[in-house]
């Protein structure tokens, strides 16, 4: 009997370790080939990057997973308690593996036929950063021995923290910092334990537990884990029971812009990070953008250019419906199919239901709620006759009419634009066929304050205030009195305004004045107040365009100007970004300046990695004051433009606000330069104008350009947009001369005739002029011995100009 259990002990002996020895040469041969867990200490996630307006509101984020970093000290301790009790109770206990948390999971499988699983969360690191997803008994193996070396390797806290930012909630959101926002809007610290235990149910499966689709079985879900934390002591009986009782309460946070009023600017410093760094660095990179935008006044340019459009638009008549619907047993699911413009909140889409004399009864657009779902309840109202009045006038086969009662413009099932007025009364709205862009800068530091880039970013994403390629017409005129200034011209030459014809080969070009007459003989300062064509081209060519063209490129208008007479009246195509920084530059005494939409932006550890500000200031790192002076701002920005001429322009321009085109203006009550356009045909319709210390410019026209109407002007059209933004972001803020630069002298003189002016004569003007420099002792008019032809040789595309009537009107 000895013998034969000595034998027996000996055959389990050598199985033992046979199979041991197995064991080793597989455990072995999988420790090969594991990855290096050392990796995780160099972790970096994919990261959202937000965009945040001057005043640190924010304006965007852009993200393949949305995920915001969070270090485990900032992770509340009721949030930590929620995904512990989750997901692995014992997590601060075990080595990497819970033994007998697997113990029990097997013993549940066995008892209920069910598949508990016994992860701990060092496995479901060593999981999700290391190892694939498949069921083999090959990862399982894999994954205990390296959640030991990670456990070895890193302390608790790293590893917990780890999980936390890396796990996947659903609705494309990753980490719990990403998923509070997304799916309560909120910070993780601001999470009730209801929210917390269910944003901690989600990672068993996002799917399974969606707030909406399986609302039941999400609260199911929630409240075991709810349960969990009670039977953990992480909350009280008392608590736990209150917030099992409490609702889902999801509220899902919105993706893309977030800042009213400011998709045009976001759009546009998402396409410049891209330029800089790459689409990586936008979606991945969780970089923090400071943007220049400042939200109120983007909130006052917004306004005042849809107003302006709006009025032009309604002036030419109504075009019809947003489309036709079939009314059928409810009109509210037909009409909850139509998509509005979801930037433009003070419109509401609506049907009409019936249309007579009176006016129409509309059923508006019901609401949608949290979960998506359409809203039952169905709204109605009127629309009187009076309150769609401009749409008396409308459109049919391409022909305005004039009807005579509602009922001839719009009929039941008609879609329609409406905007409340109180009660159940509305007023009839329609999409301006007519757009434009328009944009607000400082000019010391060329930051974009504000940007329009059309009437509504969900009907056009195209931004009209940097993409669009348009004449800039008679608006383009100070760059070529700029240059005139520079070059030995003063405010009080005279230049002829008359007749004058340009010869090349078998064409010619005869351009005119607005009013199609000649003013004879005026100064510089009349050519600009009065915007005339005639006397500007020959000051363009008593120059020579070669100069013009230096100055538009010094200014940044043109990356090359061709230099051809018919750009003297702003017939190159530039954009409404490039033409205020041009104004910039005078309105800030010559010195260039970039513009830009970024102030600082920084990559996802805090760094700073671009800084739009360049200006140096050696002082300002001082350890300690031993007596020196304050440090000043050293501004290095180049002198493009002397300052003296900077002056004498924008005087030049108080003129155009005082006596020219753009007298309207002068209702605001302080110092104004700015200069109206008008290109051919009046195809665009132009302002830009400045104070000290703000510079804004807009253009209106249609997209595919085509006349605007006979008469429209800039100084009627584009000039009262730029008046009623100036009236509100200003009203707050006291009248600022402009300055004189020190050494320029100021002498009267006669307005018709640059010549100084005796004393009490009448017709006078005062008006600066540089050392060295004074009205002419005798009158000499500059073209006047020329007569009225010139002969050029311009290049094919000069001619095209020509032809096409080669630039500004007014």
């Amino acid at each position: 009997m000895i013998r034969l259990i000595g034998y027996f002990f000996g055959i389990g002996t050598a199985l033992a370790l046979l199979v041991a020895a197995g064991v080793w040469v597989v455990v072995g041969g999988i420790t090969k080939d594991l990855p290096d867990y050392e990796v995780l200490s160099k972790y970096e996630p994919p990261v959202t990057t937000r965009v945040h307006a001057s005043d640190g509101a924010l304006m965007g984020e852009f993200a393949r997973q949305r995920r915001l970093y969070l270090p485990i000290q900032a992770v509340p301790d009721r949030v930590k308690a929620a995904f512990l009790s989750a997901e692995d109770k014992n997590f601060y206990k075990h080595p990497g593996i819970d033994v007998a948390g697997l113990f029990r999971a097997v013993v549940n499988n066995l008892q209920t036929g069910g598949r508990q699983g016994a992860s701990t969360i060092t496995q479901q690191v060593a999981k999700n950063f290391l190892l694939s997803k498949d069921q083999t008994y090959e990862r399982k193996i894999k994954e205990a021995i390296l959640s030991f070396r990670i456990e070895q390797a890193f302390s608790k806290d790293r590893i917990l923290e780890l999980y936390l930012n890396e796990i996947f909630f659903g609705l494309n959101a990753y980490g719990v910092a990403g998923a509070a926002l997304t799916y309560f809007d909120k910070s993780v610290n601001e999470l009730t334990v209801s929210e917390a235990a269910y944003l901690a149910a989600l990672p068993k499966g996002p799917s399974n537990y969606h707030p909406f689709r399986h609302t039941e079985r999400a609260i199911e879900r929630r409240n075991w884990v709810i349960q969990q934390m009670i039977d953990n002591g992480y909350v009280s009986r008392e608590e736990g029971e209150k917030a099992k009782a409490e609702p889902l309460g999801v509220k899902p946070r919105r993706s893309g812009n977030y800042l009213f009023a400011g998709e045009y600017f976001t759009e546009e410093v998402r396409r410049e990070i891209i330029s800089r760094y790459g689409e990586n660095a936008l979606y991945e990179g969780g970089l923090s953008v400071r943007t220049t935008l400042d939200p109120h006044l983007q909130l006052i340019a917004r306004k005042a250019m849809q107003n302006g459009l709006i009025k032009y638009d309604t002036l030419r008549g109504y075009r019809g419906p947003v489309k036709q619907i079939d009314l059928g047993d409810d009109w509210g699911v037909a009409l909850g199919e139509v998509k509005g413009l979801d930037d433009i909140p003070e419109w509401r889409l609506a049907v009409v239901l019936e249309s007579s004399a009176e006016g129409l009864k509309i059923g508006v657009q019901p609401k949608r709620e949290v979960s998506g779902a359409l809203s039952t309840d169905r709204e109605t109202g009127t629309v009187s006759a009076e309150d769609m009045s401009f749409a008396m006038r409308h459109f049919v086969n391409g022909e305005r009419v004039r009807a005579k009662s509602p009922a001839d413009v719009l009929k039941p099932g008609d879609v329609v634009y409406v905007e409340p007025k109180g009660g159940d009364a509305y007023e009839l709205r329609q999409v301006p066929a007519v757009s434009g862009g328009m944009v607000a800068m400082d000019p010391h530091t060329g930051r974009v304050l504000a940007m329009v880039g059309g009437f509504s970013f969900a009907q056009s994403e195209f931004n009209r205030a940097t993409q669009a390629m348009r004449q800039p017409g008679s608006s383009f005129k100070p760059i070529v009195y700029a240059a005139a200034l520079d070059n030995g011209y003063t405010p009080a030459s005279v230049i002829m305004d008359g007749p004058i014809t340009i010869t090349s080969g078998n064409t010619t070009w005869s351009p005119k004045n607005y009013d199609g007459k000649p003013a004879g003989p005026s100064t510089l300062r009349a050519g600009i107040e009065r915007s005339r064509n005639l006397m500007t081209v020959r000051l363009a060519h008593d120059m020579g365009m070669k100069i013009v063209a230096e100055y538009a490129e010094r200014f940044g208008v043109y990356d090359r100007l061709a230099p051809y007479l018919p750009m003297a009246l702003g017939s190159g195509e530039t954009t409404v970004m490039r033409m205020v920084s041009a104004y910039s530059v005078m309105a800030n005494g010559g010195r260039q300046i970039k513009p830009s939409m970024i102030d600082r932006i920084q990559d996802r550890y805090g760094k700073t990695v671009y800084k739009h500000d360049e200006r140096g200031c050696e002082g300002c790192v001082a350890t300690e004051w031993n007596n020196q002076s304050e440090p000043e701002l050293i501004d290095n920005a180049d002198q493009v433009l002397d300052p003296m001429t900077a002056y004498q322009i924008t005087s030049m321009m108080e003129g155009v606000v005082q006596r020219g085109t753009a007298t309207t203006l002068q209702e605001l009550g302080r110092p104004i330069a700015g200069k109206t356009g008008t290109t051919n045909d009046e195809k665009d319709a132009w302002f830009i104008g400045f104070t000290p210390n703000l510079v804004v410019g807009l253009y209106v026209g249609f997209d595919q350009p085509r006349t605007l109407g006979k008469g429209t002007t800039g100084g009627g059209l584009a000039a009262p947009i730029f008046k009623e933004f100036m009236a509100e972001a200003l009203k707050d803020t006291p009248p600022t001369e402009f300055q004189v630069p020190e050494g320029m002298t100021l002498i009267a003189i006669n307005r018709k005739t640059g010549m100084r002016a005796s004393e009490g004569e009448a017709g006078t003007i005062m008006e600066a002029f540089k050392p060295g420099t004074g009205p002419a002792d005798s009158y000499w008019v500059i073209g006047m011995d020329s007569g009225g032809a010139v002969g050029e040789e311009l290049s094919p595309s000069a001619n095209r100009a020509i032809q096409t009537g080669g630039g500004g009107l007014y």
